[in-house]
């Protein structure tokens, strides 16, 4: 197909994209970036200014311990692992020259840890076991004999060349573990290994996914809430803040469009109120409202409804004058022009405004949880966040936004649904319509045909009562 073709076909002048096309389109807008997420954090020659270390060691006389998972700068990370093979050397020396340093077993019990996390990544520690000592101790075996080989990370030789020296003295004293038992001597350490990886801050897709996974499917430990709990405190804030603002802000905004007493009245106090930041008014709501979840709906509540009123009064004052006339040269009273012409005129567009105020109100989630007693998704997301945990902050902060997305689909897609006349409506919308509509539609057409009947027959009585007397013989 020619150049001139695709345009035609892919970028026509205010055309709508067939179905198809327009859900590729769809695909490819999510694509996208996670494509560049994984091409920054996979190839190494882009961009890796750190390395994030898979094995760890502590080295003598240095405050700052790192551990498996920590990022250290590139060009940090090749004098770490020389000062960790000149102790080494050290200790191989002290050997040779008969004067080891002694009584240090518990250097000994903190150094054979350092394989946990090894063992972890390849399936054969549980997470929450990374200091079980007697399995830790039968990962050091099966390593130095070859019945285990580890695999995420691969370990160097340098370091398999370790974990068989050490275990030839470990062996030697016990081949089950004792801390009595553990040399009295030191251990070789293991070097440190790492890989190119993005800053802490922009963790790879793949450990995002894992972290993720083990955090939403772990049991919380006794007192603390589940994720699950987490995030249904969450959308409990969001679904509380957001009903009282569309309980006071939806009938506000349609007094202010179709009375302009009203309009006057109200508008300007609440234009003015909407430049205020809502997070000011916090320590306020928590005096007031105590250190529950109240001043948390209150903030999601104030940072949504001033703007709900203002756009629900557009859309009002965006309704054809043409059907309010029409009420009127019908004699209609204003309460029924608002109930039976305004509000049911305005519906699609009302029903369209609540979807976009939604999106907004959840911009003001991570806000409201954190006043008063921190709560729900945002008190984890802050609490790892402090510890650097950023692969642990990604997958609740795409939570929150698969639920906004696909929430906010749900409503598109049952626009369609509820009001099908207002043209944007595909078919299987239309076929849901006709299908939750078709009992009333049946009652209602048997209750015309009753009506009609019912009429017939009060006309033929009425008609009867007019037709000359059959004389009686």
């Amino acid at each position: 197909m020619a150049l001139p073709g695709i345009l035609r076909h892919w970028f026509p002048i205010r055309r709508d994209l067939p179905h198809g096309r327009r859900l590729v389109l769809t695909v490819v807008s999510f694509l996208l970036p996670l494509a560049v997420w994984a091409m920054v954090s996979y190839v190494p020659w882009i961009w890796h200014p750190d390395i994030k270390i898979q094995v760890s060691a502590e080295r003598e006389g240095v405050t700052t311990v790192f551990t498996a998972g920590d990022h250290v700068s590139r060009g940090f990370f090749p004098e770490f692992v020389e000062a960790v093979r000149q102790e080494n050397a050290a200790v191989e020396a002290a050997r040779a020259a008969g004067s080891p340093e002694s009584g240090v077993k518990r250097k000994n019990q903190k150094l054979l840890r350092q394989i946990a996390p090894v063992a972890v990544e390849n399936g054969w520690l549980p997470y929450e076991e990374g200091q079980n000592d007697d399995k830790i101790y039968a990962i050091w075996r099966d390593l130095a004999t070859g019945e285990k080989a580890a695999v995420h990370p691969p370990l160097s030789p340098e370091n398999l060349a370790v974990v068989k020296a050490n275990w030839a003295t470990l062996s030697a004293l016990s081949p089950e573990f004792s801390y009595r038992q553990l040399p009295d001597e030191p251990l070789l350490k293991l070097v440190p290994q790492g890989v190119p990886a993005n800053p802490v801050y922009l963790p790879a897709p793949h450990e995002v996914w894992k972290a993720g996974l083990r955090d939403f499917t772990a049991e919380a430990p006794e007192g603390e809430p589940t994720m699950g709990d987490r995030y249904v405190h969450s959308l409990r804030i969001i679904i509380s803040g957001f009903l009282w603002s569309c309980l006071i802000g939806i009938p506000l905004g349609i007094l202010c469009g179709v009375f302009d007493f009203f309009s006057k009245l109200l508008e300007p106090f609440v234009d003015f109120f909407r430049y205020m930041p809502a997070p000011t008014f916090s320590t306020l709501l928590v005096a007031v409202l105590l250190a529950g979840d109240a001043p948390k709906v209150a903030l999601v509540f104030i940072g949504t409804v001033f703007q709900m009123v203002l756009v629900v009064a557009k859309t009002t004052k965006l309704l054809d004058p043409s059907l309010l006339e029409a009420a009127q040269t019908l004699g209609a009273k204003p309460r029924q022009m608002v109930t039976r012409v305004v509000i049911p005129g305005i519906l699609p567009n009302l029903y369209n405004d609540l979807r976009i105020l939604l999106g907004w109100a959840w911009t003001w989630l991570v806000i409201a949880e954190l006043i008063g007693v921190k709560s729900g998704l945002t008190e984890f997301i802050e609490t790892q966040g402090r510890f650097r945990n950023f692969d642990r902050v990604f997958p609740v902060i795409i939570l929150i936004g698969v639920t906004g997305f696909v929430t906010d689909q749900i409503l598109a897609w049952f626009h369609g649904v509820l009001f099908p006349w207002a043209g944007k409506s595909g078919k299987l919308s239309r076929a849901v319509a006709d299908a939750v509509m078709w009992p009333v539609r049946t009652v209602v057409a048997g209750a015309r045909e009753r009506i009609a009947a019912d009429e017939q027959d009060r006309e033929a009585r009425r008609l009867s009562r007019f037709s000359p007397q059959t004389e009686r013989p």
